[in-house]
């Protein structure tokens, strides 16, 4: 008896699940349950896998929604372990700032009740401990729809898709926060800023005087064979451990310049070497 792919979806309330439960249905083919009480879970693992046609993907909600049922997640999930039921949990998380704005837009209350903020963090203690157990957490705090799409995509598509590892390259700015979902971050203050440069001070990384003023430093050509190399190594040992994709957060002090232009160079190096990289600017235009 085949087991089905079993998918739980977690996290913070406002962060994206109903999304994402959404692009694991209507894009990749997942049976999917909101907010299922975490004590069924085996069972109905169990009853997907004997169907008369068995159902081979499964996604499932589990939140603080479920209120005392809730507290059973732990217990289910030493119960899914001693039975060798594999599983794969993906915790969305957001900052304090994109949740409470969230909720104002919706106009919807926090299950926790109460003050918004403090329910917020209340429940973020609360999950504190399953974040951990988790086995990939999203940060949706600058993530689009299509990018979080994207991202799940990238998780969960189909065999022949996920053999070929992926990258993004994300630029960012230090004075807005490291980003919370990068597994490799690197500082690239060290270049010639072109802040500095009064005409080129209102322009980005993807303008080209820009990205020449950055790529044409003898610092920077070494900078990038060196850093290029070192992806490569790293890529076939993060695929042995059965990773398929690899997000490399680049930051300047505004994430305007330097990160920009090196994120988009560092694309087009991986693109040549036949990796699949994409490019995500977080902060660009911030300053405009």
């Amino acid at each position: 008896m085949a087991l089905p792919r079993l998918v739980i979806l977690t996290g913070l309330s406002g962060a994206g699940k109903t999304q994402a439960l959404r692009c694991l249905e209507d894009h990749l083919g997942f049976f999917c349950v909101d907010n299922l009480p975490p004590s069924l879970i085996p069972k109905f693992a169990d009853l997907c896998a004997r169907a008369a046609a068995p159902i081979q993907r499964l996604a499932l909600v589990v939140d603080i929604r479920g209120g005392e049922l809730f507290k059973d997640v732990f217990e289910v999930l030493a119960e899914l372990d001693r039975e060798a039921i594999p599983y794969e949990i993906v915790f969305l998380e957001a900052s304090d700032e994109a949740l409470v704005r969230r909720f104002k837009e919706s106009r919807r209350p926090h299950p926790l009740g109460g003050e918004l903020l403090e329910a917020i963090r209340k429940e973020r203690a609360c999950l504190e401990e399953l974040r951990g157990r988790a086995h990939k957490v999203i940060d949706t705090t600058n993530l689009t729809p299509h990018q979080l799409k994207e991202q799940l995509i990238t998780l969960f598509g189909d065999e022949e898709s996920l053999r070929r590892f992926r990258i993004t390259l994300l630029s960012f700015g230090y004075k807005y926060g490291i980003p919370l979902d990068a597994d490799l971050v690197i500082d690239v203050r060290f270049l010639p800023n072109p802040h500095y440069i009064a005409r080129l001070r209102p322009l980005t990384g993807e303008d080209l005087e820009v990205k020449d003023y950055v790529l044409s430093s003898p610092i920077t050509a070494e900078f990038l064979a060196k850093f290029t190399s070192l992806i490569e190594f790293l890529i076939p040992l993060y695929m042995n451990e059965g990773k398929s994709m690899l997000t490399i957060a680049v930051g300047c002090t505004g994430g305007r310049h330097r990160s920009v232009a090196i994120a988009n160079r560092l694309a087009e190096l991986l693109a040549a070497k036949d990796y699949q990289a994409t490019v995500r600017h977080r902060d660009m235009q911030r300053d405009a």
